[in-house]
């Protein structure tokens, strides 16, 4: 998320982020993006009967501030259809991994377990089916003989905090498009791959 402010203030993205918003109180992000003079909110999960009712008042929430788009960034819940469908076509994420590999939790112990050579991330459109839906755009890292998953996710940041800033302006910019086979085109960019300077 800061990442994605940064971007904007420094005009690198022609976006604007107009509003956060976290389902925990405590989270770092709020009290930093209060401090930039971002509007906030806080919904918390815990409130609410059900998953449903949480992301309907999430919905109530996000929508006061009409975004064009929602970015979901280190906000680990897993969102319902209803709340997917709502927002589909401009719901977007950041998983710390090459989708389709390992989706889920745990993603740089899963990708050390099976002796990946290359590890990464995945910007992608959210569909109702956890960690999947059409690819916006993905970043390369090497994996090393003597990592381990915090070196590995420290590495892996690094280009999270390329590629995402990069999506945000193709949106603001209206060049993503998903085609009718569920494909991603950008226009002007042919090829959506960020490689880290350590794979070079």
């Amino acid at each position: 998320m800061q990442a994605l402010v940064r971007a904007c203030q420094s005009k690198a993205c022609s976006g604007e982020v107009v509003a956060v918003v976290s389902n925990r109180a405590q989270a770092g992000g709020v009290q930093w993006a209060q401090g930039q003079g971002i509007a906030t909110e806080v919904i918390t999960h815990t409130d609410f009967a059900s998953r449903e009712a949480f992301d309907q008042a999430l919905a109530a929430v996000i929508d006061r501030y009409s975004p064009d788009y929602v970015l979901l960034a280190g906000f680990m819940r897993i969102l319902t259809p209803a709340f997917v469908e709502h927002y589909v076509g401009r719901l977007v994420n950041i998983h710390p991994s090459l989708l389709p590999a390992f989706p889920g939790l745990h993603t740089h112990e899963q990708a050390l377990a099976v002796g990946v050579q290359s590890h990464g991330c995945t910007v992608h459109f959210v569909t109702p089916v956890l960690d999947h839906g059409p690819i916006i755009a993905q970043g390369v890292v090497p994996v090393l003989a003597d990592d381990t998953p915090d070196t590995l996710a420290a590495r892996v940041l690094t280009v999270e905090h390329r590629v995402y800033p990069a999506v945000a302006t193709w949106l603001a910019q209206s060049r993503v498009k998903i085609m009718p086979d569920q494909r991603v085109q950008v226009e002007g960019v042919p090829r959506r791959l960020f490689v880290s300077e350590h794979a070079q």
